[in-house]
C-alpha cells in the first residue's frame, strides 16, 4: 500500500452498541479515498473514557468505522488507525528506481501518508505498517492455521502477471496486447515453483455468503461482479514468491516470501494489537475482530470479497459483516494519468482551497460507491454556493443583525422563540434524515439534507425580514429578536451535523455561538436537539467563517466595477445586512 495502497481503521460507532465489530478501508484512489477518510475527522470524542456500569460490567467492545466522524458523536471510545502495506515486487522496484533500499523508502512513502493525512485535518491514534515485527508475527501464526487445514500446497504456476496489481490476471480479462484493465501496462509471461491457496474448496462456501448475506458486498453492483467472478469458478491463487526478496519469508521454506496480499490483508487484524503487547493471531482477534465494514477501492475488490472471506474460513477466522468498494475519480472526464498532465494531489487542492473544501466537495459531489469526475468550475461552484453562501452568509447576516440591534446577546431561550413555529419541525426531520444517510453511508445524500436545513433558515429570515421589524419596533421587534434566536439555532445544529464533513468550518461556527473549542470537542449527535441556546447567551463579533473562493472571472469583474465607478469599491463584509 506505500506505493499507492493504504489501509485504514477509524472511528467507532454506537449505532450497533455491544456489536463490538470493526470496520476498515483500503483505499486505492486518492484523493477521493482521502476524502472520505476525511470525514473520520480530527476529533477523537471519548477516546480513553471509561464506561463502567454500576455492577463494574466490561464496557461492550467499540464499534469501528471508517468513514464518517458522524459516528464518535454517537459517544463511543474511538481507535482511528491508518497504516501502509510495504512489502512486494512493486514497492522493491520503486524503491531502487529512487536509488534507496525498500526500508528507507517505505520510511519515507509511510510519512508522507501521515503529512497527508495531516493534512487533511484528520488524526489517528495508531500507525501500523506491515514492516512491523508484531505483523510479521500475525502473518506467521495465520500461514500455519491456513496450513494445518491442509489448504497449501506446493505446485509450478505460469500465467501472465500485472506488477502493478501484483496479481496473475486471467487472459479473457485483458485488454490488447494483454493489458491490464486498470493499469494499462502489458502483463509479463512468468512461471514460478510456489505454494498455493485452496480457493476452489471455498466455492460452495462463499456462494452461500453471498446468497444468504446480500449485503454483504455493496453497493449491488458490486456484489453482482463478485457473483459472477464466483460463478465462473474460483481457482487456486499462488501465495508465495521465489523471485521477491523484500517480504515475510514463508515459514517451512525461507527461500521464498509470502504473496503481498496474503500479507497485507492481515494488517487489519494486526492494526488491532497494542505496541509493546505479545503479538499473535489470536490475541489480535480477541481485540475485537470481525470487521463490521471494510472500505476498499473497487479495483481490490476481489481481494476482499473472494480471496480475504476465504483464507479466514481456513483459518477459522470470522468473516467481515461486509464489503464497501468505493469507485474512481475522473478529471473533467477523462482518467487521470501522469502521462495527461492531470492528476490532482490532494495536497495542493487543500493548500488552494482549504481543507474544508475539500473535503465537502468530494463527499457531496461524489456519491460513495460510485465513480465521480472532478472540475475545478464544479468545484468552486458548489464550494462558494454551499460553505460560504449557504452556511456562512447566513450566520454573517444574523449575527450582524444581532450585534446592531441586541447587542449581540440572545433575548430569548431557543425553545421558546421557536413555539409555534414550523421550522422548528423542519429542521428536526431532516436531521433524523441525516443520522440515517450517515448511518447507510449515503454521505452525498447527508450533506445534501444538511444544505436543506441551511435554505430553509435563508427562506425564513428573507420572508420574516427581521431588519424591517427591528424599525418598526414594540412586538414586531420582539418578533425579531426571537426570528434571529430560531436562525442562529439553526445554525448551531448545521454546525454539529456537518461536522463529520467540515470539521474546521464546524468549529468556527460554533464559537461564534458564544461557545468554547473545548465545548465543540465533547458534543455528541444528541446535541442537534432543538434547545441549545439560552437566552442572556452573548454571540462573538461576526466574522466570515468561510471565504468565498474568488476566480479570474470574479477579479476581472470586480476591477471593470471599480473603472465604471470611478476607483471606488463598495465594502461588504461577507453577507453583513445592513439593517
Amino acid at each position: 500500500m506505500a506505493a499507492g495502497r493504504a489501509f485504514l481503521r477509524a472511528a467507532p460507532s454506537s449505532l450497533a452498541a455491544g456489536a463490538g465489530r470493526f470496520a476498515f478501508a483500503c483505499p486505492t484512489a486518492l484523493p477521493l479515498t482521502a476524502a472520505a477518510a476525511a470525514a473520520t475527522g480530527p476529533h477523537r470524542r471519548g477516546r480513553g473514557r471509561c464506561y463502567c456500569s454500576a455492577s463494574d460490567a466490561p464496557p461492550p467492545p467499540p464499534y469501528v468505522l471508517t468513514t464518517p466522524l458522524y459516528y464518535r458523536l454517537l459517544d463511543k471510545r474511538v481507535v482511528f488507525i491508518t497504516g501502509t502495506d510495504e512489502h512486494g515486487e512493486k514497492i522493491a522496484t520503486s524503491a531502487e528506481a529512487c536509488g534507496r533500499n525498500p526500508k528507507d523508502h517505505c520510511d519515507t512513502i509511510s510519512n508522507s501518508y501521515k503529512m497527508l493525512w495531516a493534512d487533511l485535518d484528520i488524526e489517528y491514534d495508531k500507525f501500523i505498517r506491515t514492516t512491523d515485527r508484531k505483523h510479521e508475527a500475525v502473518v506467521n501464526d495465520f500461514y500455519s492455521r491456513v496450513l494445518d487445514s491442509g489448504d497449501i500446497y506446493r505446485a509450478d504456476y505460469e500465467g501472465l502477471y500485472c506488477v502493478s496489481c501484483e496479481e496473475y490476471k486471467d487472459e479473457k480479462e485483458l485488454g490488447e496486447n494483454k493489458c491490464c484493465p486498470v493499469h494499462l501496462k502489458p502483463c509479463v509471461p512468468r512461471k514460478e515453483d510456489n505454494y498455493f491457496f485452496a480457493l476452489s474448496k471455498y466455492q460452495h462456501q462463499l456462494e452461500d455468503l453471498l446468497t444468504k448475506n446480500p449485503n454483504f458486498v455493496r453497493p449491488s453492483h458490486r456484489l453482482n461482479e463478485v457473483q459472477g467472478w464466483v460463478k465462473s469458478g474460483l481457482r487456486d491463487f499462488s501465495i508465495s514468491r521465489a523471485s521477491v526478496e523484500w517480504g515475510i519469508p514463508v515459514p517451512n521454506d525461507t527461500k521464498q516470501t509470502i504473496y503481498v496480499w496474503f500479507d497485507a490483508l492481515l494488517g487489519y487484524i494486526s492494526a488491532l494489537l497494542d505496541d509493546g503487547e505479545k503479538a499473535s493471531l489470536q490475541q489480535a482477534v480477541e481485540r475485537g475482530w470481525p470487521a463490521s465494514l471494510h472500505l476498499i477501492g473497487k479495483d481490490i475488490l476481489r481481494f476482499h470479497a473472494v480471496y480475504w472471506p476465504a483464507m479466514l474460513m481456513s483459518a477459522g477466522i470470522s468473516v467481515p459483516d461486509a464489503v464497501f468498494g468505493h469507485g474512481f475519480l475522473t478529471k473533467d472526464g477523462m482518467k487521470m494519468g501522469k502521462s495527461l498532465g492531470n492528476t490532482l494531489e490532494p495536497k495542493d487542492l487543500v493548500n488552494r482551497f482549504g481543507v474544508d473544501a475539500v473535503r465537502y466537495f468530494f463527499l457531496r459531489e461524489v456519491e460513495f460507491g460510485n465513480d465521480g469526475d472532478y472540475s475545478e468550475e464544479r468545484f468552486i461552484n458548489i464550494v462558494n454556493a454551499h460553505l460560504a453562501n449557504t452556511i456562512g452568509n447566513l450566520l454573517n447576516r444574523t449575527l450582524g443583525l444581532l450585534k446592531k440591534n441586541c447587542k449581540s446577546t440572545l433575548a430569548f431561550d431557543s425553545i421558546a422563540a421557536a413555539d409555534g413555529i414550523s421550522l422548528k419541525d423542519n429542521v428536526e426531520n431532516l436531521v433524523d434524515k441525516a443520522k440515517d444517510q450517515f448511518e447507510n453511508l449515503l454521505l452525498s445524500s447527508a450533506c445534501e439534507t444538511l444544505m436543506e436545513i441551511g435554505n430553509l433558515g435563508n427562506l425564513y429570515i428573507d420572508e420574516q425580514a427581521p431588519w424591517s421589524c427591528f424599525k418598526q419596533g414594540g412586538e414586531s421587534a420582539e418578533k425579531a429578536a426571537k426570528d434571529l434566536v430560531i436562525i442562529l439555532e439553526t445554525m448551531r445544529i448545521i454546525a454539529i451535523a456537518l461536522s463529520p464533513i467540515t470539521p474546521s468550518l464546524s468549529l468556527r461556527i460554533y464559537t461564534q455561538l458564544g461557545f468554547t473549542e473545548d465545548q465543540f470537542r465533547t458534543l455528541r449527535w444528541e446535541d442537534t436537539k432543538w434547545g441549545g441556546l439560552k437566552a442572556g447567551q452573548v454571540m462573538m463579533e461576526p466574522k466570515p467563517v468561510f471565504a468565498r473562493i474568488e476566480t479570474e472571472t470574479d477579479e476581472k469583474d470586480q476591477s471593470s466595477s471599480k473603472a465604471t465607478k470611478g476607483g471606488k469599491k463598495k465594502a461588504r463584509s461577507q453577507g453583513l445586512v445592513e439593517a
